[in-house]
């Protein structure tokens, strides 16, 4: 078979270069959400802004409760910063806390749950898709 036969198989070398790859990617994923919530935490907001892509979107049920008119979407650094801003002014006690995560070459999925003095703690996920290093977009979701 050609090499470039798709039906070809590949070698151990080959697949040990491929399997590299994709771990680094993963790895890479990994230590991106680590970061998030360490800057989420730390209050940080350009530490923030700096994982993620300039044309961004972050989606969650929170911005459509608080700005219905968005559909619960916003994009951008500048929307991010407002909205990130405005948590951390509004809820001076809100804080992450760490409770799985899972990544594969494409995106991670974070756990954690979500303290603010007198609310209940509630569970969230998060989804961080990548491209180019940094988040394209980010879902959250909670009940």
């Amino acid at each position: 078979m050609k090499s470039d036969d798709p039906r070809r198989c590949i070698t151990a070398a080959e697949a040990a270069e491929q399997d590299g790859g994709l771990q680094q990617s993963v790895a890479h994923n990994v230590a991106l959400a680590r970061r998030w919530l360490d800057a989420f935490n730390a209050r940080d907001l350009d530490g923030l802004l700096s994982l993620y892509a300039d044309d961004c979107e972050h989606t969650s049920p929170k911005i459509r409760l608080r700005h219905p008119a968005t559909g619960g979407k916003i994009s951008g650094h500048a929307a991010l910063r407002a909205w990130w801003k405005d948590a951390f002014d509004r809820l001076p006690s809100l804080r992450y806390e760490f409770v799985s995560l899972t990544a594969d070459e494409n995106a991670a999925l974070l756990e954690y749950v979500r303290h603010v003095d007198g609310e209940p703690p509630m569970p969230i996920a998060e989804v961080f898709e990548g491209r180019d290093g940094r988040i394209a977009r980010s879902r959250v979701y909670h009940g």
